[in-house]
């Protein structure tokens, strides 16, 4: 049952910070028995500069991708599956470049990245995969014509490049990765919608009466974070009521000292902190006129 909440969460996690950089699309069928690919990204080529904020991920997103991440290590006949996945959209991008009379292109064609918490190196060596040259360790690839690497979350270094692979490993990789997330800048673009998804991910596994002991650690490691979260949420509410309490008080003020302001002053004192509206308040006693309050400002 947990299996398919992290499926959920690990979909809707990558298309969130994929949506930006060109197509996603999540459980895309194809053809042949009903298959289903997790994650199916085309990007836009014009996005491509900005892609580097996420590290290795942003690699993947290079090109069009397939991505299919597993929450338990991915057996041999689950990595054959998605080869069979990517052969098929191969053929049929094949048939529809056909119909139009064109040349499939070499770039055209996605790559498979298969996304396993960790993997045998008897498995590895089964399917023959080698280390490339400028990529971090972890990333297994097959062979050139296959267009397929087997990524194992586990082994990747613990770098910031690997931050948003690391989120969809297990255990005390994704603890940490977790960390790593909270620590990053309050105004960096993933963090708050990441937090959002992994704090719903928490929610439906409280839910679930039969946890896994990773889920279950993984629930209690979030519960302090979610609880910080929610009550600094609160404070800044609070904070930003009183803001806006005192802007209005300030605002009533002036109006009845010097008479009506205009637009543009009103949102120079809506910009203003609270210490300085508080500063205000107090120096408002020695206004006359307006000019007194626009040579206040520019102070």
């Amino acid at each position: 049952m947990t299996r398919f909440i992290h499926d959920k969460f690990a979909k809707d996690y990558l298309e969130e910070l994929l949506k930006d950089y060109g197509e996603v699309k999540s459980s895309e069928k194809v053809s042949g028995e009903i298959k289903e690919i997790d994650v199916f990204f085309t990007p836009d080529k014009q996005q491509n500069s900005n892609l580097q904020i996420l590290g290795l991920l942003g690699r993947f997103a290079e090109n069009p991708a397939l991505i299919e991440p597993f929450r338990n290590p991915a057996s041999t006949d689950e990595i054959c599956d998605c080869i069979l996945k990517l052969l098929e959209i191969k053929a049929l991008l094949r048939r529809e470049a056909k119909a139009k009379k064109t040349k499939l292109q070499d770039s055209e064609i996605p790559k498979l990245w298969v996304l396993t918490p960790t993997i045998s190196e008897t498995r590895l060596s089964s399917f023959g995969t080698m280390q490339k040259e400028g990529w971090l360790s972890g990333v297994h690839f097959l062979a050139d014509a296959l267009r397929t690497a087997i990524v194992a979350i586990h082994q990747l270094p613990q770098i910031p490049e690997t931050l948003w692979l690391r989120l969809l490993g297990r255990g005390s990789v994704q603890s940490q990765a977790i960390i790593e997330l909270q620590a990053l800048p309050l105004n960096h673009p993933y963090q708050k919608a990441t937090l959002e998804l992994i704090y719903n991910l928490r929610e439906n596994l409280r839910v679930n009466q039969e946890l896994e002991a990773d889920d279950r650690e993984l629930v209690m490691r979030l519960e302090p974070l979610y609880q910080r979260d929610r009550e600094q949420a609160k404070q800044e509410g609070r904070q930003e009521g009183r803001q806006e309490g005192e802007q209005h008080l300030i605002i009533r003020q002036i109006n009845r000292r010097v008479g009506e302001i205009n637009q543009s002053l009103i949102e120079r004192i809506k910009g203003l902190s609270i210490e300085q509206l508080e500063n205000l308040g107090e120096a408002l006693l020695d206004f006359s006129n307006v000019a007194d309050l626009e040579i206040w400002l520019n102070q």
